[in-house]
């Protein structure tokens, strides 16, 4: 086995702990402080708009790898429960931007505080290097797959 076999095999097993941990950040963000309850899909919405400002539909799709129509039944269950409106978007008269409202950045920013308390404790145990070096790597990985585009986006 040469040292690519090998190093592939340790992308595959990243591959695997992906999925585990994906389901059980979307269990604590859906399960946790009930007042400010939000789903994952809602949660991915906002968290776009908090650091992006205002955006399309297709632009919050393609930013998340997310289909537009997936994207815009989370907008509209954001919108129901008034956490981001519709504005004119000065680039394109028939596109609207969501944006998200006060109360839309202050549900995301509790989610997001909450997050960061957790991350923080495992922060404690792990060198800035580490996690630098994972993200280059789940960088590199979501880049190959790049040219797999969600369903309703060809």
């Amino acid at each position: 086995m040469t040292d690519i076999d090998r190093t592939a095999e340790k992308l595959a097993e990243v591959y695997l702990l992906v999925g585990p941990l994906y389901r059980r950040v979307l269990r604590e963000v859906e399960e946790t402080a009930p007042e400010n309850r939000v789903s994952a899909g809602v949660r991915a919405v906002l968290d776009q708009l908090r650091r992006h400002g205002p955006m399309t539909v297709p632009e919050i799709g393609r930013s998340q790898s997310l289909s537009r129509q997936f994207v815009q039944r989370m907008v509209d269950e954001a919108l129901a429960a008034g956490l981001v409106e519709r504005t004119d978007n000065p680039r394109h008269r028939r596109s609207k931007l969501v944006a998200a409202t006060a109360a839309g950045l202050a549900v995301i920013e509790d989610v997001v505080g909450r997050e960061h308390t957790r991350l923080r404790t495992v922060a404690a145990h792990l060198p800035a290097t580490d996690v630098d070096a994972t993200l280059r790597v789940l960088a590199a990985l979501v880049a190959d797959l790049a040219e797999i585009e969600p369903a309703g986006e060809h």
